[in-house]
């Protein structure tokens, strides 16, 4: 199968473009202008969300699939200016389903787009994919316009689409704007530096936490076996706190500091509770995580140390 990744430079991309080589695929890396894949022996192409002619120009050749991933993915970005993130997630997200629709008699690829589980309302067990859809943040109501947008492209285009919902995912690579990456070098730190405390937000939110490896994997099952108008959650279901996971961080690197609460750590609009059901993704490809949380956290302390 030839795939076209968008996206493929990012911290998810890299491990689907090295996941879909490893299945046996080939893949066409789409990038931002100027950016190159960090994997060798793919074909790129320059991909600028917000130009029709570099979308048109992207799809432009003949592709079995496309896994969407291209976007703006933290939350606080997206927050500190919602029109670029509806502009990247959501009207990015149509042009990309447009420009497909309008290839002719070309064979129209499958559709795969990366949303997220932030999407859902909140609630306090594990979430399926037919319960409600109440975006919070910005981040959230971005990528629920991206689904929209693929909804309503595929309807009138006639496309074959699938919706990914991943819950949060971490691993080797990832920006250290992004929680646990963040928390790992803070804490390398406090044990170079010595310090007596370091500073928290709130850690009693309960998440669900998957290897990056893993997403990748789901990925790439879904393309070859997942069902063209369906939704599907990506989670462990395995519920943890976000103190349990520092406690965890704090082993693994060898260090017991006092926690100081620090108020500008704490984010009010973060959900209390955030732990999804896969069962429809294991039952439709046999997906099922296989890296642990302590495999996780271990990957994310090896990268920052080489």
């Amino acid at each position: 199968m030839k795939v076209l990744v968008t996206g493929a430079n990012g911290f998810v991309g890299r491990r689907v473009v090295d996941r879909l080589l490893a299945g046996g695929h080939s893949v066409v890396a789409a990038v931002g202008p100027g950016a190159t894949p960090t994997t060798r022996n793919v074909s790129t192409v320059s991909l600028d969300l917000s130009s029709d002619l570099s979308v048109h120009a992207a799809v432009g050749g003949e592709i079995d699939a496309v896994i969407h991933l291209a976007a703006i993915a933290l939350t606080r970005a997206a927050d500190r200016d919602p029109a670029q993130a509806w502009s990247v997630n959501a009207a990015g997200t149509g042009k990309l389903i447009a420009a497909l629709a309008a290839r002719g008699g070309k064979q129209q690829p499958l559709f795969l787009l990366a949303s997220t589980a932030d999407v859902y309302a909140w609630q306090t067990r594990p979430i399926k994919e037919d319960d409600c859809v109440q975006p919070s943040t910005a981040y959230s109501a971005s990528k629920l316009g991206a689904e929209l947008a693929v909804r309503v492209g595929a309807a009138a285009g006639d496309l074959k689409t699938i919706i990914v919902r991943p819950f949060p995912h971490s691993g080797p690579g990832q920006e250290e704007s992004f929680w646990i990456p963040g928390r790992c070098r803070l804490l390398v730190e406090a044990k170079r530096q010595a310090w007596a405390a370091v500073p928290v937000g709130d850690l009693t939110a309960v998440r669900d936490y998957l290897h990056v490896d893993d997403v990748a994997d789901a990925y790439a099952l879904l393309l070859e076996r997942g069902t063209p108008g369906e939704v599907y959650n990506i989670a462990s279901g395995q519920p943890v706190t976000l103190d349990e996971i520092h406690s965890r961080l704090e082993r693994l690197i060898g260090i017991s500091p006092k926690r100081e609460v620090d108020a500008s750590q704490v984010r009010r609009e973060a959900r209390p509770y955030l732990v999804g059901d896969a069962s429809k993704l294991r039952a439709a490809t046999g997906w099922g995580p296989r890296r642990s949380l302590d495999d996780m956290l271990r990957d994310v302390i090896d990268a920052q140390a080489h």
